[in-house]
């Protein structure tokens, strides 16, 4: 085991007065939806707003209804249409025209049946967010009109796809989509060629594209996101936390998000930025995200010490609590906590007391320029922690070091202190975020993830997050 210089920690007060301050995402109801799923708790109803054998967009129109006797949580429930695609290297795009629910609220991902049948090689799979909520029983969702189209915008056919109905032009029950809820099959026949079966040990995912307009995007907190906004630590006395400086962009086609921090001197002048889950819900498995760190400011002078991060973290709930849990990636361009130059830490902690500072934590370090994109990958399972930059070991960290408890997910931007430049002429500097992602209790190597991105942007997807609340 190793520890990080004493100096580092103004930042554990930091992510949890930023964790602290964001509501937490409502929890699963008390009666559960596996309790659901074995009461038969769901039906879906269909109807197709374009009934033609082929046209430029297929629309299959759902209601979901709760039909058990429990509450079901939404964020637990799965709907697949299939269909057979026009050829096999043609890729379709998903849309949410309108629903009761809210489009943020629903969500869209396109799969492959390992076994293609005559009339279903593939499948749209509708999910929901943790912001669409539970249906009691006897409720339903609403009206969802929901369409896909190719992503060349070629008509389609869909007289031969299995789950297309051109007769139904008003909402019924239709078994000819399925409906999955905590994992179990409760409504509906699949083809033959569907397996549904999860993969061992987990596999829900979270990923986001960060296809947002700006920090003020209904989206953005509807998918789960937190932009901070309450002063604190860590960093210089004095700065606030910017929710305007947290900004979305395209680059090289893809969306981006990009955490700007700036300052002219002084601690009222200083700008930090941070982006996090509200909900504590990610504990073992895979997290990946692909940032950009910067060495120079984009204006004014350079010598800041300025912190670029990706991390994961829970709540100290007393000092030397031993189920506090933190794994970070922090690039320090300009040095600080001791160091003269560029550095890049990855930091597993196991607990800490701010006062007087006393630190647990094992760490792995790499003394050069980091700046531009990278891809950065962490892995927990039962017996170790792992760090992985650009498809490089970086780092294994021990047993000792594992969460005892969910964690929330985390980016941010921010000074340690004004020493590094003492200079009042203003700057800024900025870290980018293109994705991030996490599956839940499934340890992939980085080029297991690179396909998953890969496939989830070939499809269309910008958006999922199945990971149930703990």
């Amino acid at each position: 085991m190793s520890t990080r210089p004493t100096g580092r920690r103004t930042r554990a007060a930091l992510a949890l007065t930023a964790l602290l301050g964001g509501a937490a995402l409502a929890g699963l109801p008390a009666t559960t939806a596996a309790a659901a799923a074995a009461d038969g708790a769901l039906a879906v109803q269909y109807r197709t707003g374009s009934g033609g054998a082929t046209a430029d967009q297929s629309e299959p129109w759902f209601k979901v209804r709760n039909t058990g006797s429990t509450t079901v949580q939404l964020s637990q429930v799965k709907i697949r249409y299939y269909f057979k695609a026009d050829s096999p290297d043609t890729s379709y795009r998903f849309a949410c025209s309108w629903a009761v629910k809210g489009c943020s609220a629903v969500t869209g991902t396109f799969g492959t049946l390992a076994h293609p049948t005559a009339t279903a090689d593939r499948y749209l799979e509708i999910g929901f967010t943790a912001s669409a909520g539970s249906l009691v029983p006897g409720a339903d969702t609403g009206d969802m009109q929901l369409r896909f189209h190719r992503a060349d915008w070629r008509t389609l056919r869909q007289s031969d796809d299995y789950s297309f109905g051109g007769a139904q032009t008003s909402y019924a029950d239709w078994n000819r989509v399925t409906a999955r809820l905590a994992d179990a099959t409760v409504w509906g026949t699949a083809p033959e060629g569907d397996d549904q079966t999860d993969p061992p040990g987990g596999g829900q995912t979270l990923f986001d594209d960060f296809a947002y307009t700006s920090h003020t995007d209904p989206a953005l907190s509807a998918h789960g996101w937190s932009v901070r906004s309450n002063s604190g630590g860590p960093g210089v006395p004095g700065a606030a936390w910017d929710p305007s400086k947290v900004t979305f962009s395209a680059s090289d086609g893809d969306s981006v998000m990009n955490l700007e921090t700036s300052t002219a001197g002084t601690g009222a002048s200083t700008v930090h930025t941070e982006v996090l889950t509200r909900g504590m819900k990610f504990r073992n498995g895979t997290y990946a995200a692909r940032v950009r760190f910067s060495d120079a400011p984009k204006y004014g002078p350079d010598g800041d010490r300025v912190v670029q991060t990706f991390f994961t973290i829970n709540d100290l709930k007393a000092p030397m609590a031993d189920d506090y849990a933190e794994y970070d990636f922090e690039y320090l361009p300009n040095g600080g906590w001791g160091e003269p130059s560029d550095i890049l830490y990855t930091t597993s902690w196991e607990t800490y007391d701010p006062d007087p500072w006393q630190a647990v934590n094992q760490h792995s370090e790499s003394r050069r320029s980091f700046a531009g994109w990278h891809d950065l990958v962490v892995t927990i399972d039962d017996t170790a922690i792992t760090y992985y930059v650009d498809g490089q070991h970086f780092g294994t960290h021990d047993a000792a070091y594992l969460p005892e408890r969910p964690m929330s997910i985390n980016f941010n931007q921010w000074l340690i202190d004004l020493d590094g430049q003492t200079s009042t002429t203003p700057r800024a500097y900025d870290q980018q975020v293109d994705y991030v992602l996490h599956v839940k209790d499934q340890v992939l190597t980085p080029a297991q993830v690179s396909a998953r991105i890969d496939a989830y942007r070939d499809a269309g997807t910008s958006f999922v997050d199945e990971v149930p609340a703990p």
